[in-house]
């Protein structure tokens, strides 16, 4: 059974408890993508974000996206202990993987992936945690949480007098809204809207690109038009940054 812990649109966190005992009743692999969301864990206070975690047969993890490491640094983990990889990917070439090595040929791990030669992601990793500790990716992690908030709630104070609408209330750190324009306040139930509604955010983006000030991405989802995401993970970020952002896409788009 595939689980989602934060999904990349609106961060959303399944309940990983209750799936597993699904699992268990039903003898089903439990994968949880935790690629986006799996660097909770670092944080006490949204750690729980997780719970459940430890009962998954395997589980994917970017440490690239909130804890900011190097590009690409990437892990899948496994609870299985019975060489599962390399059964699925071993190749067994012996001029790479030798056996009769004076140390345990079951630590060559590049044999149990498809690439074989893949880069060392998990040095990465390694060295950022030597530099910043436990803790300083803990606060990193909380830092996000504390700006996705006040991204929050901004968009819900610049809607009042500029007409930004967030598509939801997140519960990680992914801010979703639209930029709704002059000409189209008060008009949501006409027939054209949708489609209108559509072409800001595409327009926005190629005017903020085209004047070097920002670079935000934009999508779709299901029946939401055109929205625009914000992922608010930087440490480095301030609330200076958060006010120009949303001042800036009201610039961009008031004439729209």
């Amino acid at each position: 059974m595939y689980c989602t812990s934060g999904t990349t649109v609106q961060g959303a966190f399944d309940p990983l408890d209750r799936i597993a005992d699904v699992c268990d009743k039903h003898k089903l692999w439990m994968h949880v993508d935790a690629c986006w969301g799996g660097s909770v864990l670092f944080s006490k206070k949204h750690k729980h974000l997780m719970k459940g975690i430890d009962r998954a047969n395997s589980v994917a993890w970017n440490p690239h996206k909130m804890l900011v490491a190097g590009l690409q640094c990437s892990a899948f983990l496994l609870k299985d202990t019975t060489n599962l990889l390399k059964q699925c990917h071993s190749a067994s070439a012996t001029y790479l993987f030798q056996q009769d090595k004076f140390y345990d040929v079951n630590l060559d791990i590049g044999d149990k992936s498809v690439q074989c030669s893949r880069k060392v992601d998990c040095l990465k990793l390694w060295l950022m945690w030597k530099a910043v500790g436990s803790m300083g990716l803990a606060e990193r992690v909380d830092k996000a949480f504390i700006h996705a908030s006040t991204a929050m709630f901004l968009v819900a104070k610049f809607h009042y007098h500029t007409c930004i609408c967030l598509c939801g209330q997140p519960e990680f750190v992914n801010v979703c809204f639209w930029f709704i324009p002059l000409s189209l306040r008060g008009k949501e139930g006409t027939e054209d809207y949708q489609e209108k509604l559509a072409k800001v955010a595409p327009i926005i983006k190629e005017r903020m690109m085209k004047q070097g000030t920002m670079m935000v991405g934009y999508q779709p989802l299901g029946n939401k038009v055109n929205f625009f995401r914000v992922i608010v993970l930087s440490p480095l970020l301030s609330q200076k940054d958060m006010d120009f952002f949303l001042n800036e896409i009201e610039r961009l788009g008031k004439d729209l």
